[in-house]
């Protein structure tokens, strides 16, 4: 950088370029300003003047524009859950979809999926294999989260816990989490510090050789009718899949109940739900309006007209036996015969003739005469 001279002031200014800290010691050891020419001679007040003067400047902070700590995001540090979690399905741009092992509804199995009500029955302690598919790759670093609400309106602002009883029983440090991963040591448990809500995390595996989907195991710790506990309220679990600085990538919700027999209690309450359903459809339609009578003329001409279409159309009759087929072909046949012959002969008039008594005068037919005469 080339010198200037501003009437006596020389800066003279390196000419490599050299860091901020540099180009300020250089600023700070230049000659006074007094050699510049000053408009008028009036002093400043505050003594803001003599510091220039003086070269009383203050030296340059190296962490002037360093952050603070406070201000830095760490890895690994996800922002604040909402006080009111979303429950609605999001599949977002990759697709993001949960699905269930189909289990059936014997008493002996230990959790099984109702498709019809979007529910999970399964018992206490026991694993529920969940599959997990994406259309696309994920970014790096992708993980799956897995939170318990309240269902209710009433009660979903409260923090779903484990009761106190299994709390007790429990000696891990996350023993009032509800939700639990296993099979993995990579699973992490957190509680929101403003809203307290539980949730736990696991890293987000690519599908193994011959598969598209990757499994995940949940446990759910604690009963539905546990008192202090989940107290038959109904849940719902929230599992979105999300990027290591916590934005959402997708979210699938659906309801789960922890109880002793989930088969009977699923095969029950789906028996409930269709029967709710019919009776719905049943009042719907008492209180539609009645359709219009129809005029009985109009549909006598309707059906004598349908009928003629019917004696033309051909049907056919799939028939089990070669005997069988046998009898209704000769039947057919027939009937076919008999429909020909119709056509082709003039309808017969028959005359009844009057019979003739069995005794007395007998009946004289017309253009007859009589013997007496």
């Amino acid at each position: 950088m080339s010198q200037e001279n501003f009437d006596g002031l020389t800066l003279g200014l390196p000419d490599s370029q050299g860091s901020f800290t540099e180009l300020w010691e250089n600023i700070r050891v230049s000659p006074p300003l007094l050699n510049l020419p000053m408009a008028h001679n009036d002093s400043w007040p505050d003594g803001n003047m003599d510091a220039l003067l003086n070269n009383d400047l203050p030296g340059f902070d190296a962490d002037l524009f360093e952050l603070s700590p406070e201000t830095s995001t760490a890895d690994g540090v996800t922002p604040p859950a909402s006080t009111v979690p979303v429950t609605s399905d999001h599949p977002g741009e990759f697709g993001f979809q949960v699905r269930f092992q189909k289990s059936g509804m014997a008493k002996s199995v230990t959790s099984t999926y109702s498709e019809l009500l979007n529910k999970l029955y399964c018992q206490l302690a026991k694993t529920s294999l969940i599959e997990v598919l994406v259309t696309k790759e994920l970014p790096q670093g992708a993980f799956l989260r897995a939170t318990a609400v309240y269902k209710k309106s009433d009660h979903v602002a409260e923090v779903v816990r484990r009761c106190p009883h299994h709390q007790k029983e429990d000696a891990t440090d996350h023993s009032s989490h509800l939700i639990r991963v296993e099979g993995s040591k990579r699973a992490q448990y957190f509680e929101d510090p403003n809203t307290k809500r539980q949730s736990v995390t696991v890293p987000y595996e690519l599908p193994q050789l011959g598969t598209e989907m990757t499994t995940i195991l949940l446990s759910f710790m604690c009963n539905s009718s546990c008192m202090g506990g989940m107290n038959r309220r109904p849940i719902l679990t929230i599992l979105t899949l999300e990027t290591p600085e916590g934005l959402v990538l997708g979210r699938r919700c659906f309801e789960v109940r922890v109880c002793a027999c989930p088969g009977r209690d699923r095969k029950s309450e789906e028996i409930k739900s269709k029967a709710q359903i019919g009776t719905k459809q049943t009042t719907k339609r008492k209180n539609a309006p009645p359709a219009p009578t129809p005029n009985t003329s109009a549909k006598k001409s309707k059906s004598a007209s349908s009928a003629e279409e019917e004696d033309k159309d051909v049907f056919v009759l799939r028939v089990r036996g070669r005997e069988r087929y046998e009898w209704l072909k000769k039947i057919n046949d027939g009937l076919e015969l008999l429909d020909r012959e119709g056509k082709s002969k003039p309808p017969v008039t028959v005359k009844h003739e009057a019979a003739a008594p069995s005794s007395g005068k007998r009946l004289l037919l017309r253009g007859e005469r009589s013997d007496s005469e």
